[in-house]
C-alpha cells in the first residue's frame, strides 16, 4: 500500500480552463501512455508541487469536471440518483470515530455503475451500431440502453466472463463474441470488429464519454455529503476512478483507488512511473481483471489519486459477505471497496466506499427472465 500524505490536502484546483469552457464534444482520444510522465509512487505523484498546483487541463489533460457536470446533465433521465446509505458496523470495521456510508451503486438501473458512462457515450455519440469488450457488466448496460434506442450492440468477452452476464446480454438483445485470453485479447477483438463492421467503439472504461459518466458518482457523493474525507473506489479499467478524480477537483477529499491484489495494474504502473501491462490475473472481482491502465483514465489517475491499495480475495469475499448481512446484494467487484476501507483502518471523520455493483447470479437471473425494456420505457 503506498503511504498516504501526512498533511491535509489543500483544495484542488478546477480542472477547466480559465473562463467559460463548453463540454467536450466527441472526439479521438488524445492522452497517450507513451507520453505520461514518470512518477515513482502514487504518493509521490500526488505530493509534487507542480502537480497539486497546476490545473490539469492546462497540462494537456482531454477533461474537466466540466465534463462531468454534463454528462449528468445527460444522463438525468437514463440513471437512478442512487442513495448514500450507512454503512456496516461490527468487529470486521476500526473504531476510532470514522463514519462510513456506502453509495449504492448496486441499486443502479442494469446493476452498476457501468449504465452511466455507457448511456454518457451512446447519447452524445447517436450510435446506433455499437461494439464494446466487457466483462460483463458494461455490456448489460449497453444492451439495457440499446432496447429502447433501437441500437444494435456486439459484446466481446474474454474468457473468463461469467455465463448468467452473457445470459443477460443475450436476453437484453446483445450480441455477444467469445475470444481466448484476457481483457487485452478481447479489446483487440472488439477494435478490430468496430473497423470491420463501421459501428462506434465504447470501451468500458477507455473513452473520455465513459469516464466523464462515471464521474458522476463523485458529483452525487459530493453533493449529498460535502464533508466526505475520503471516498474509496473499485479499480478495473481505471474509468470510475478516473471520474471520482475528476469530480474531486477542487475539492479537498482523498480519492483512494481499490484494486484486487492479482490485477494491481494502476499500483504497478505509478511505481513504474508508466503504464505498464499485467498478464490475464485472476481475481473473484470478475470486473476488475484489467491488464492495463487505459490511455484516457491513467494521466487523470497519475495526477490526482491520493492512494492505491490492494485487497485479496479473501478480503473481497469478507466484504462481500458483510454487505450481505446488512441487506446490500453486491456482487464481489462491488465489494472492493469497502475491503478497501475496512483493511485502511485509520482517521476519523467521514468516509464512502462504492459499491459498485449487484449483479449476483441471483439479481442477474431476474434481469434476463425479464427480458429488454420497451422502447418507451423511461429508466429514471
Amino acid at each position: 500500500m503506498t503511504t498516504a500524505p501526512s498533511a491535509p490536502r489543500a483544495p484542488r484546483t478546477s480542472l477547466a480552463l480559465p473562463g467559460p469552457r463548453a463540454p467536450m464534444t466527441p472526439r479521438a482520444l488524445v492522452a497517450s501512455t507513451a507520453s505520461a510522465a514518470p512518477v515513482t509512487s502514487a504518493a509521490s505523484a500526488v505530493s509534487a508541487t507542480s502537480i497539486a498546483s497546476a490545473a490539469p487541463a492546462a497540462r494537456g489533460l482531454p477533461l474537466g469536471r466540466v465534463d462531468v457536470e454534463a454528462a449528468a446533465a445527460r444522463i438525468a433521465g437514463h440513471v437512478r440518483r442512487t442513495p448514500l446509505l450507512a454503512g456496516p458496523a461490527g468487529p470486521e470495521l476500526p473504531r476510532g470515530g470514522r463514519r462510513l456510508l456506502l453509495k449504492a451503486e448496486h441499486l443502479q438501473h442494469s446493476g452498476s455503475f457501468k449504465l452511466r458512462g455507457a448511456a454518457n457515450a451512446v447519447l452524445a455519440l447517436g450510435a446506433r451500431r455499437i461494439v464494446t469488450g466487457s466483462s460483463g457488466n458494461h455490456g448489460i448496460a449497453l444492451a439495457r440502453l440499446a432496447a429502447p434506442l433501437g441500437a444494435e450492440v456486439t459484446v466481446v468477452l474474454a474468457g473468463g466472463a461469467h455465463p448468467a452476464k452473457i445470459a443477460v446480454i443475450k436476453a437484453l438483445g446483445g450480441r455477444t463474441v467469445r475470444v481466448p485470453g484476457g481483457v487485452a485479447e478481447r479489446d483487440a477483438r472488439a477494435r478490430e470488429l468496430a473497423e470491420e463492421t463501421g459501428a462506434v467503439l465504447i470501451p468500458s472504461s477507455d473513452h473520455e464519454l465513459v469516464v466523464a459518466g462515471q464521474g458522476t458518482v463523485g458529483l452525487e457523493v459530493l453533493a449529498e455529503a460535502p464533508d466526505t474525507e475520503t471516498v474509496y473506489v473499485p479499480t478495473g479499467g481505471g474509468g470510475l476512478l478516473a471520474g471520482v478524480c475528476l469530480a474531486a477537483y477542487g475539492h479537498p477529499v482523498r480519492v483512494v483507488g481499490v484494486e484486487p491484489a492479482g490485477t494491481p495494474r494502476y499500483a504497478r504502473s505509478l511505481a513504474a512511473g508508466h503504464p505498464v501491462r499485467l498478464a490475464p490475473g485472476d481475481t473473484v472481482a470478475d470486473g476488475l481483471r484489467g491488464q492495463q491502465p487505459g490511455a484516457v483514465p491513467y494521466p487523470i489517475i497519475r495526477d490526482r489519486v491520493d492512494d492505491l491499495i490492494t485487497v485479496s480475495d479473501a478480503q473481497i469475499l469478507d466484504a462481500a459477505a458483510l454487505l450481505r448481512r446488512r441487506g446490500f446484494e453486491a456482487e464481489p467487484s462491488g465489494a472492493v471497496a469497502l475491503a478497501g476501507a475496512i483493511r485502511a483502518g485509520r482517521g476519523a471523520g467521514l468516509a464512502v466506499a462504492v459499491v459498485s455493483g449487484g449483479n449476483t447470479k441471483a439479481a442477474l437471473m431476474t434481469a434476463a427472465a425479464a427480458g429488454p425494456p420497451s422502447r418507451t420505457h423511461c429508466t429514471a
